[in-house]
């Protein structure tokens, strides 16, 4: 504690901002005076629960969260201010249930108790929308694609986001324009489960934050346009123990070890109802949808970017850097949570020695429906409510969120849904108001 007290002071803090995230992902944030920040990381810093989506109820509403002096970043747009990523307790003394970090963090123990660690490696896309006189507009700030530079408009605001998200001890690998106007993506170097996590959360509200400067907003919709392409969460993820990488072997096809297979035959047997949680919202269901690069079928391949799951190209020597990218999540996700599913997902097909089907490198949206039910392919669910009944069919859902957490998710997602079903759209008016 006193190391890290002395180096608050050497940064001149005067206050702190005790961050968590609700069940959705949303960060939530507690500041104190500086001088409170010593009792804070003793006996930690006592907030109401009752209010927060997915927490506790009012008559146990008090809980306590206390700082993880890792996760210590000064916030460079605020002055004198920095934060701690913190850890939900009940008023007892134990980890709340309810907490998305300590769902994660349980199912990493379980994964240790296996003799594995998860890494893993989200890549956050995101658009940038103009604003006029602090108005979010519905345009993209430029008409670049995939990599382009002249027409690139985000370059410079990029480097700032870089410089922010290295104030956070984000270890950024690379920064570009992606395929969509006004679309970006920055990814961070591979890492341990819950730091990647807690760098998915931090980039998340950190872009929005330099956006906001420059009079842009950052979203992370999964489709914000029609008629382009959305923003998906590809997950990079492997096991290993101690330096050795357990997805790889030499004498394997695809250098993919039987850990590895089932693994991924893990993955494939839950996504449909992973779903719920990977790919969240209403609009979610509008970005998995074939020709725009999304993945709906359930399928996995080397070279196939249509597969739900690829594999990157093995390069020689390079054994730690052998893993299965899941391409379905989308940023709107809690990353705690999606990534506790994927993880058990992948340790029930490990336990259960699961096999996954024979890969399909063919380019799956050229797939007819004769050829799908040929090669017993499934897709993902077309809906949030599809994906809920997924959820309550499948028991590796509720063992993993845990029965508070699982109840209070499928509680808002299902008001979410009633809420979209029942409303009706100005499509509906223009398409069928005139006619009928």
């Amino acid at each position: 504690m006193t190391e890290i007290l002395e180096r608050v002071k050497k940064d001149n803090i005067k206050f702190v901002q005790l961050q968590f995230t609700d069940i959705l992902g949303v960060v939530k944030s507690l500041t104190i005076p500086v001088h409170h920040l010593e009792s804070s990381l003793k006996d930690g810093t006592w907030f109401d629960g009752s209010s927060i989506e997915g927490f506790t109820r009012i008559q146990e509403s008090d809980q306590f969260l206390k700082p993880d002096v890792s996760t210590y970043a000064v916030m460079p747009w605020l002055t004198n201010t920095a934060r701690f990523i913190c850890d939900v307790f009940t008023a007892d003394g134990d980890p709340f249930e309810g907490d998305p970090r300590y769902i994660l963090k349980r199912a990493v123990k379980e994964a240790n108790d296996m003799g594995f660690e998860l890494y893993t490696g989200p890549e956050l896309e995101f658009f940038l929308f103009k604003k006029e006189n602090g108005k979010l507009m519905p345009m993209p700030h430029d008409t670049a694609g995939y990599f382009d530079l002249t027409t690139d408009e985000g370059i410079k605001i990029r480097e700032q986001m870089y410089d922010a998200l290295s104030a956070f001890g984000i270890n950024v690998e690379a920064l570009h324009h992606e395929v969509a106007v006004g679309q970006h993506e920055i990814d961070f170097k591979y890492d341990t489960a819950v730091k990647t996590a807690d760098h998915a959360v931090t980039l998340r509200f950190v872009l929005k934050a330099i956006a906001n400067m420059h009079g842009l907003h950052a979203t992370f919709i999964p489709k914000p346009i029609a008629g382009i392409n959305g923003s998906g969460m590809h997950v990079h993820q492997s096991l290993f123990k101690g330096s050795q990488n357990m997805f790889f072997d030499e004498s394997k096809e695809y250098m993919l070890s039987d850990i590895a297979m089932g693994y991924i035959a893990g993955i494939l047997k839950h996504i449909r109802a992973i779903a719920a949680v990977s790919s969240p919202t209403v609009n979610s269901y509008k970005r998995l949808v074939p020709g725009y690069e999304a993945p709906v079928y359930l399928s996995w391949a080397r070279r196939n970017r249509s597969a739900l799951i690829r594999i990157p190209r093995y390069s020689k020597g390079n054994t730690k850097a052998t893993r299965c990218e899941v391409r379905c999540p989308d940023p709107s996700c809690n990353p705690y949570l999606a990534f506790a599913l994927m993880l058990k997902a992948g340790l029930d097909g490990i336990k259960n020695k699961l096999t996954p089907p024979a890969p399909v490198e063919e380019d799956l949206f050229e797939f007819t429906a004769a050829d799908l039910k040929e090669r017993n392919i499934a897709t993902m669910p077309g809906s949030l409510g599809e994906a809920l009944e997924e959820m309550e069919k499948d028991p590796l859902i509720k063992e993993t969120l845990g029965d508070h957490t699982y109840s209070k998710y499928l509680e808002a997602k299902r008001a979410e849904w009633d809420s979209y079903r029942l409303y009706v759209s100005q499509w509906e008016l223009d398409r069928y108001m005139e006619v009928f």
